[in-house]
């Protein structure tokens, strides 16, 4: 496997830094160990207005792995697609993302690895077997459960146990096929690549991760909630002319 990960970055300085060593250091031992061939890290800085560019320039002369990108405008979406473009002009096998917060220790993405036999395969904090540090309080799943899930599995006849985990991983030629495609900028675009997977007829299958829940979380719970809400409704409008799926 040649792996390149994917971190967005919107004001990350103070978490950026201890988050990019740790997963640097951990790829190496991977990559020694002949786990892996070769991997990239890609940080797509999106809208910062803080230090994060210069936190990330200091680690860069140690890892000639580590890339940063810069793109003027705000939104985690448009931070994952351009790093989806910007990893397909290299030579790699599989393509990858995690939150800058380091709520998916390294070894816990690397279960990702371990277990891709498919299209791609998404880490869930839901699904049985999970463990989520510290247990998340009811509110934090009520709304979803409520709401957004059955909102998803109406539009998009597609099920999951958790679309919004920030670890997910695929295979190069699945992120060749569903980056033209991607619409959605902000938090609503986790839905839209399993959504689009199933266009395609993509396999994408689930499993279990450890979290660690960030008090500090940029996601506010019900504006972010409600906003997801009406960009699922949109997203699913966006494609409606998409032909490769039957069932829909």
């Amino acid at each position: 496997m040649k792996l390149c990960l994917i971190i967005p970055a919107y004001n990350e300085a103070r978490r950026i830094g201890p988050t990019l060593e740790h997963y640097l250091e951990y790829l190496n031992v991977q990559c020694k160990s002949g786990k892996i061939k070769d991997y990239k890290i890609l940080v797509i800085l999106n809208g910062c207005t803080d230090n994060t560019a210069d936190v990330i320039s200091i680690i860069q002369p140690r890892y000639e792995q580590l890339i940063m990108h810069e793109i003027v405008d705000a939104g985690k979406g448009r931070a994952i697609k351009a790093g989806f473009e910007l990893a397909l002009t290299y030579d790699v096998t599989h393509i990858g993302f995690v939150d800058a917060d380091m709520s998916t220790l390294p070894q816990h993405f690397f279960d990702l690895i371990d277990n891709i036999q498919h299209d791609g395969i998404i880490a869930s904090r839901y699904a049985p077997g999970a463990q989520v540090y510290p247990a998340r309080p009811w509110i934090k799943r009520w709304g979803s459960r409520m709401f957004y899930e059955p909102l998803v599995r109406a539009l998009c006849k597609i099920s999951y146990w958790d679309y919004q985990c920030g670890a997910k991983l695929f295979t190069r030629t699945t992120i060749e096929k569903i980056t033209p495609l991607l619409t959605e900028l902000m938090w609503a675009f986790d839905v839209e690549i399993l959504f689009v997977c199933k266009l395609l007829g993509l396999q994408v299958v689930e499993q279990p991760t450890v979290w660690y829940d960030r008090t500090d979380s940029k996601l506010k719970l019900m504006r972010s909630g409600l906003r997801m809400l009406s960009s699922v409704v949109r997203m699913r409008i966006t494609h409606m002319n998409v032909k490769n799926n039957k069932e829909i």
